[in-house]
């Protein structure tokens, strides 16, 4: 059976249900605004500064963007998005929105107590299988850049974190994040709830992958507890899956992948630029593409050691991992391959591939509107720069207003 007859991305009525007609308004009003790149150039240059000087903007951000893409402030008011979710058969990857700024050894252990708050509260809901952490929440930036460095004054795949180039203190400092994530990974394990470690800016990625890989060591041997994610628009991350699935192959434990495309480009081809050194992103979208799509396709045919979660807004590599998994006589909701799309965005894509029995779930950030700019920033610039991405979400919602009207 070809899938293209059985799941459709057309399908708005099952797209949009979740939603009412002042809800499908609104993120009309949204969309057609982040179409005008001059606006969200100035948006994105004014807003982190304005919350920073303390500026009375937080009202507009809240019942704008804010409610678009983020879950609530508080865990309890994402329960309820949660929630509503679920009665569509739509799941939730819960992510606490705290990332790399300067908080301070105690700013770390808070943000690694709330991320243990989150496992908690995940493992007590029917649809939430998974959370996602960002090590930058739980280990200064400079550390994670000093170490970085260290990794690649060598060559090769990166299974371990090279401390000798620290200090006394800052190998100490480096023990606490240690210890942070194994409480963060240990509880995961126990309460039976996924933890998916989000990519970083390349220059600080090599610690981060090389500590995930020693904590699937530790706590994939039976079942994918800990995933890595992996950025297909660069160059050498198909390379890196596979040496990932090498080392997982030798160590006796599963691989978790969660495939993205990636979220840094502007920002990763400026600072090659600057500093002088070749860029690690893809020469152009047809490779990222190409390199996804070999990447589900390799994950799908080790699905026994690789446990995956296609996160993906693009509507072809959704239904390429449908037609593979077909391919090979595996059922859609195969316990090793998940979906993932952001909430706020392709909706279209989500509620059908869940109307097809596919497990599927929404990127659900939560956290205080000061604390999740950079990450509505980076969907603003997204969604102004990914060619066609507003314009497909504006269609769809044209059309199911006009059913609506009909």
């Amino acid at each position: 059976m070809d899938p293209k007859s059985a799941i459709s991305f057309d399908n708005t009525a099952n797209a949009f249900a979740y939603k009412s007609d002042k809800d499908l308004k609104k993120a009309h009003f949204l969309f057609a605004s982040m179409g005008f790149q001059s606006l969200v150039k100035l948006g994105t240059a004014v807003t982190p500064w304005a919350i920073r000087v303390g500026l009375p903007i937080k009202g507009l951000i809240r019942n704008t963007i804010f409610e678009q893409f983020v879950g609530g402030e508080t865990l309890e008011e994402t329960a309820k998005v949660a929630q509503k979710l679920g009665g569509f058969n739509v799941q939730v990857i819960l992510d606490y929105g705290v990332e790399g700024g300067d908080y301070g050894e105690e700013g770390l252990d808070h943000a690694c107590d709330e991320f243990i708050k989150v496992i908690n509260y995940a493992a007590s809901q029917p649809n939430i299988p998974f959370m996602s952490i960002k090590v930058t929440g739980i280990a200064r930036f400079g550390l994670l850049e000093k170490l970085d460095a260290a990794a690649h004054a060598r060559s090769g795949f990166q299974g371990t974190v090279h401390t000798e180039v620290l200090s006394p203190s800052e190998l100490s400092e480096w023990e606490r994040v240690v210890a942070r994530m194994q409480k963060i990974c240990s509880t995961a394990f126990e309460k039976k709830v996924g933890v998916l470690v989000d990519a970083e800016e390349t220059w600080i990625q090599d610690p981060v992958d090389a500590l995930t890989m020693q904590m699937m060591a530790q706590y994939n041997k039976d079942r994918a507890v800990v995933y890595n994610t992996i950025q297909l628009y660069r160059h050498d991350r198909l390379q890196f899956l596979k040496d990932s699935y090498n080392a997982a192959e030798q160590g006796g434990f599963l691989l978790g992948a969660k495939l993205v495309r990636g979220a840094y480009m502007e920002k990763e081809r400026k600072r090659a630029e600057e500093m002088n050194y070749p860029s690690p992103i893809q020469p152009n979208k047809e490779a990222s593409d190409r390199d996804y799509n070999l990447a589900v396709e390799f994950c799908i045919n080790h699905i026994d050691r690789i446990s995956t979660i296609v996160a993906s807004h693009n509507e072809y590599s959704n239904l390429y991992a449908t037609q593979l998994l077909e391919k090979q006589g595996l059922p859609l909701n195969h316990p090793h391959v998940h979906f993932s799309q952001l909430y706020g965005m392709s909706d279209n894509i989500t509620f059908n591939l869940a109307k097809a029995g596919c497990p599927v779930s929404k990127y659900l950030p939560f956290g205080p509107i000061r604390d999740v700019i950079p990450y509505l920033m980076r969907r603003a610039q997204e969604n102004s720069s990914v060619a066609g991405q507003t314009g497909r979400e504006l269609g769809l919602i044209k059309k199911e207003l006009r059913r609506r009207k009909g």
